[in-house]
């Protein structure tokens, strides 16, 4: 994927009765709006399942319920500008994206650092994200020196060490990874929780899976505590599963 920025956004909601109307409104009207903007190179979503709760880490636990993203298209200026737009208008249409118990405890901009292909996947690392996926392990870990000896090292570990390990599990088809950029600000929704920070001082990795994200996890789990030298905070790691408008609604 060549484009030069993503968009996280981590949703939360009030209780499990607003699932069905959140998941209508996000498939059916605000993502397929959003992916219709030349600037959006590609949007996805997925959703951290009741079942698995015991497999979620992190102080943000319990704070997330879906997981969404987009790609964006150069110039990234414009393509961000006509996204914020669509936005505002789709709130003075009455379609969101305020709506009623749900909440955001993430909204922030990430650059694209590094993607990573499974040969058995066959397909390049720009194909990636294109590619159908059962789900991805996500983790956003925190540094409170992002550009410090301990989150160089972090990253060096990360690249030569840990993603080659996880390219080896099975059903994982790649990795890319995320730097933050900044925070998203919108006249359309409240930010009083959006993620803050330096340039840097987060980071996002999506595992790539194309099997049960379940079934995978732990073993995910197991290469990355294998191999030493750690740092950074871990704010949310957990597996997360694609959607299938109607059949997961």
């Amino acid at each position: 994927m060549t484009a030069p920025l993503a968009f996280f956004s981590f949703v939360s909601l009030e209780d499990r009765s607003l699932h069905a109307d959140y998941n209508r409104w996000h498939q059916l009207d605000h993502r397929p709006e959003n992916l219709a903007l030349p600037g959006v190179a590609w949007g996805d979503r997925w959703e951290v399942r009741p079942q698995y709760s015991d497999m979620v880490e992190g102080p943000m636990t319990g704070e997330v319920d879906f997981v969404a993203m987009y790609w964006f298209r150069d110039p990234v200026d414009e393509s961000v500008a006509a996204w914020d737009a669509l936005g505002e208008a789709s709130h003075q249409w009455g379609r969101g994206p305020l709506i009623p118990g749900i909440h955001r405890p993430m909204l922030a901009f990430f650059k694209p650092v590094k993607g990573y292909a499974a040969p058995r996947a066959l397909v390049s690392a720009d194909v990636l994200p294109y590619r159908p996926n059962r789900g991805v392990h996500v983790t956003l870990t925190r540094f409170e020196d992002p550009h410090g000896a301990e989150a160089h090292e972090a990253h060096r570990r990360e690249d030569r060490e840990v993603v080659p390990a996880l390219l080896e599990v099975n059903g994982v088809a790649g990795v890319w990874t995320f730097s933050y950029s900044h925070p998203q600000r919108h006249s359309s929704l409240p930010f009083d929780q959006s993620l803050d920070g330096t340039p840097g001082s987060h980071r996002i990795r999506l595992v790539y899976l194309e099997d049960d994200p379940a079934a995978v996890s732990g073993e995910l789990r197991a290469v990355e505590s294998g191999i030493p030298g750690g740092a950074g905070e871990i704010l949310f790691s957990a597996p997360v599963s694609t959607i299938t408008p109607w059949q997961d609604w």
